[in-house]
């Protein structure tokens, strides 16, 4: 069943669509970034500064930028779900409306299976998908600047890859969510782009408005004004979006040492000026990894027992 819903994915015009836009605006970011690093080894190169400038350099292939185009992590964080939404907003209710889902269920197959092999063959596209654009950013990259990634640089970029993967499938169970309680596929999709709309876009002015309407009457309240920006910080972590960026930037950004907004002058004069190991940062990150990967397990469940208690009948 696995084989069967892989081989349909890749088969279909929407997917192949899909895939060539974010290909596409990948190549762009390719083209931005390594506009940029020339751009900025010509300007270290003329100051003298071409060790600090070659820090990490295979690693900016996927967070620079010259302006013109967004980053290659911008664009993933963006366009990534909805490879998610395109993949399982039909996934179910299609089934249903061709009739074809309870002759599925006539045959001595358990339901869980069926829903266990969309979702499995669902992520499994997906982690194809990402990791070709990946090392297709790895690999044009070397080609480019010539610079080939350090074994921490090559782990950073495996492991955000890795998230990525986690952070669509979080996608893939919404859909497959709004597949199984709406019939109409064009409901199910409509609904899972409302979702990543809102968290996109709305979410973060809505923790702006709420930061606005709880600010402390003192501003000289330093525990109040703490306070404060740890529940915005616990309300903007509700959201995917922020927990995935959150956790890429950090692992492709190795000079980033803690996510806290504010920190104290003893911290601050304590820290050693220097980038994190890939094992640190991948410590900084874990609450975030833990937490994309709790959103996609509670999404899964929801999905699943909403399936399970589905009636289906020879004519839906």
């Amino acid at each position: 069943m696995v084989q069967k819903e892989f081989g349909d994915h890749i088969r279909s015009w929407r997917f192949i669509i899909l895939l060539a836009i974010v290909t596409l605006a990948c190549i762009g970011s390719i083209y931005a970034a390594v506009t940029a690093l020339k751009d900025g080894q010509s300007a270290s190169s003329g100051s003298g500064s071409g060790d600090a400038a070659n820090s990490f350099l295979f690693l900016k292939m996927f967070t620079e930028s010259d302006g013109s185009l967004p980053n290659f992590l911008t664009f993933l964080s963006f366009l990534a779900p909805l490879i998610g939404i395109a993949i399982g907003f039909d996934g179910i209710n299609s089934e249903r409306n061709k009739g074809t889902l309870s002759r599925v269920m006539s045959q001595p197959v358990y339901r869980d299976d069926f829903l266990n092999a969309k979702f499995v063959a669902g992520l499994l596209l997906i982690a194809v998908v990402v990791f070709s654009l990946g090392f297709l950013v790895m690999g044009m990259g070397l080609f480019t600047i010539g610079y080939p990634p350090t074994p921490e640089e090559f782990w950073r970029v495996i492991a955000t890859l890795l998230i990525t993967t986690v952070y669509v499938g979080l996608w893939l169970n919404l859909s497959l969510l709004f597949s199984v309680r709406f019939r109409q596929a064009a409901t199910s999709a409509l609904s899972g782009i409302a979702v990543w709309i809102f968290f996109l876009v709305f979410y973060g002015m809505i923790v702006n408005l709420v930061g606005n309407a709880t600010a402390p009457g003192d501003p000289t309240d330093a525990a109040a004004l703490l306070h404060q920006q740890d529940w915005l910080m616990l309300l903007s972590r509700l959201s995917p979006a922020y927990l995935f960026q959150e956790a890429a930037s950090t692992l492709l950004l190795p000079d980033t040492r803690t996510l806290n907004p504010f920190i104290t002058q003893d911290q601050a004069y304590l820290a050693i000026n220097a980038p994190l190991s890939f094992g640190q940062s991948l410590l900084l990150v874990w609450p975030q990894v833990v937490a994309i990967v709790a959103e996609t397990a509670i999404s899964f469940a929801a999905s699943y027992v909403a399936f399970m208690r589905q009636e289906i009948r020879s004519r839906s």
